[in-house]
């Protein structure tokens, strides 16, 4: 690639775990008694400097709070953001499911061994914002990145086309039951293009197996692998790689509370985030889902092989509990 693209995605997200209480209000708008720092921040210092992000909004979480949910999705929207699909469907309340005349089990979508199940949890959230947004649907990340073959295929029948699914730390983890040690863009065999989230790999230690480290903004205890972001965003700039996909969370400009809780402490991760959109913004283009299958399609970006589907099937050793 002769050019230098970047995607800041945002897992736009008010699980039940990470608020006492306002957890829309809290979680994905940043509202604090002593200050805010949510999407609405982000947004206005990715407008400074001429910058969208991509916002991967679950439904599935907040599903309590869903039309306080939707507003954010109104609102991303209308300012231009990336709305795209994201789903934790493990917190949905079993009513939904009986609702749905469908089992509360599995939970965790890395567990689903039916395609039609993971296709209607795309088909029915991608649906609530593709109603708000007036848009189709052009990507989707997996809660968590727990997803498997299912996952994919049910992209395709769902005509989503692209998956930002792939993660290193994600197999580590027992998340997924496959990933392709790259940062590059790749082609499933039934035509979804994988986008992965950008990751170092870190050599082991004697006696110790490798892992992979996330690219993310700021660093957060929220990940089982520390990601290390200081080296990794200075290795994302000038002589680093060509195409980086960023990690943040719509809780990522807030700090974590003695009781787990996301909280406002003060505006130093605002500042900082500034600042690394200002360095980011002079190495790299940052684009959206639409660019990216524009550049797609004038060959600009490309991928660099095809994976079959088949590869990513469920397997007995994937953590049940995780």
């Amino acid at each position: 690639m002769a050019d230098r693209y970047a995607l800041i995605t945002v897992d736009t997200e008010a699980l039940p775990k990470r608020a006492s209480e306002d957890h829309v209000s809290r979680l994905m708008w940043g509202k604090h008694e002593k200050g805010t720092a949510g999407v609405r921040e982000m947004c206005s210092i990715g407008d400074e400097f001429g910058a969208k992000h991509v916002f991967f909004v679950d439904l599935c979480g907040c599903y309590s709070y869903l039309s306080e949910a939707s507003e954010v999705v109104r609102w991303l929207d209308a300012e231009g953001q990336d709305v795209q699909l994201h789903t934790h469907p493990e917190y949905l309340p079993k009513s939904f499911w009986a609702d749905c005349g469908l089992s509360a089990r599995p939970e965790y979508m890395n567990q689903y061994t039916d395609d039609s199940r993971a296709e209607f949890v795309l088909k029915h959230f991608g649906g609530l914002i593709s109603g708000i947004t007036g848009k189709e649907l052009r990507a989707f990340r997996a809660g968590s990145f727990r997803w498997n073959a299912c996952t994919i295929r049910a992209l395709n029948a769902a005509a989503i086309p692209l998956s930002f699914n792939n993660s290193m730390c994600a197999v580590h983890a027992k998340q997924s039951p496959y990933g392709e040690p790259t940062n590059l863009p790749y082609r499933w065999s039934n035509g979804v293009i994988e986008v992965p989230t950008t990751e170092k790999r870190i050599l082991p230690k004697l006696g110790k197996d490798e892992w992979w480290a996330r690219l993310t903004y700021p660093e957060s205890s929220y990940f089982r692998f520390r990601p290390w972001w200081g080296k990794l965003l200075l290795d994302a700039f000038s002589g680093g790689p060509d195409f980086s996909v960023f990690l943040l969370h719509s809780w990522s400009l807030l700090y974590w509370d003695e009781n787990g809780y996301a909280s406002y402490k003060d505006d130093r991760r605002i500042d900082g985030y500034r600042k690394f959109m200002s360095r980011l913004t002079k190495d790299y283009d940052v684009i959206t889902t639409a660019d990216f299958l524009d550049l797609y399609s004038r060959g600009k970006i490309s991928t660099t092989h095809t994976v079959d589907v088949a590869r990513a099937e469920l397997k007995p050793s994937i953590d049940k509990v995780c």
